[in-house]
């Protein structure tokens, strides 16, 4: 059993997807803590001018210790048709902006309050456009309340995982010897990022999922695999 953790993202990028689809089972941390200017309410799209952030606005105001459950979404900034104005103007001369537009309307079209739960509903999202249904499961749905490296190893226990993928930045906190004394391998991931058409110049790596969606339909080089 293979399994991997992320926290909530917002258009996650390449690496997210890659390190979810090589798993058996992806555990979506939505009982972690918000961290404000992370990856998790923001990412970026390609423009003529280079990079540009789309970030969801959250409530923070007497929130800092608050977990992804609690963080709210502040509803009374009109986000979602800037998000929205931002990746039509800036994608509608990609090869696949006709059929992936409409879809996207749709998807802003929802109401929810609550960060964790519009990041868990776009993930689903990505994951039925690259047409595949990996096994997820939310941490707030597990009876587990331990944190970091503790976190990771009741993970893997509960689910009698023999091997973890790791994002780098695991290296910082993850006990390696304790895992591997259980019978736990741990992959630190070593993302590759691939180039595909883009446009705009020069490839740009590391942008958020619509970037490859609306340019690319081959979902196989997230993972140099079929998918």
């Amino acid at each position: 059993m293979i399994l991997s953790a992320h926290q909530p993202a917002y258009l996650p990028w390449l690496g997210y997807f890659d390190k979810l689809l090589r798993s058996d089972l992806f555990i979506f941390l939505d009982t972690v803590q918000y961290e404000k200017n992370s990856f998790i309410n923001r990412n970026r799209i390609k423009t003529p001018q280079g990079p540009v952030w789309l970030t969801i606005p959250v409530k923070t105001k007497g929130h800092i210790s608050s977990t992804m459950l609690e963080t709210e979404i502040d509803s009374s900034q009109n986000w979602r048709e800037k998000h929205l104005k931002s990746i039509y103007l800036n994608y509608r001369k990609a090869p696949y902006f006709e059929i992936c537009y409409p879809k996207l309307e749709c998807l802003y079209q929802q109401k929810i309050d609550l960060l964790a739960d519009l990041c868990f509903e776009h993930l689903s999202f990505w994951l039925q456009e690259l047409g595949v249904s990996p096994q997820l499961v939310r941490s707030s749905a597990l009876p587990i309340a331990s944190k970091k490296s503790d976190l990771i190893f009741d993970l893997c226990s509960q689910f009698q995982a023999d091997r973890y993928i790791s994002g780098t930045l695991g290296q910082d906190y993850l006990e390696v010897d304790r895992f591997q004394a259980a019978g736990i391998s741990i992959e630190f991931q070593d993302y590759r990022h691939p180039s595909y058409p883009q446009l705009y110049g020069n490839f740009l790596p590391y942008m958020g999922i619509v970037d490859l969606w609306m340019n690319s339909q081959d979902f196989s080089i997230i993972t140099g695999q079929p998918l």
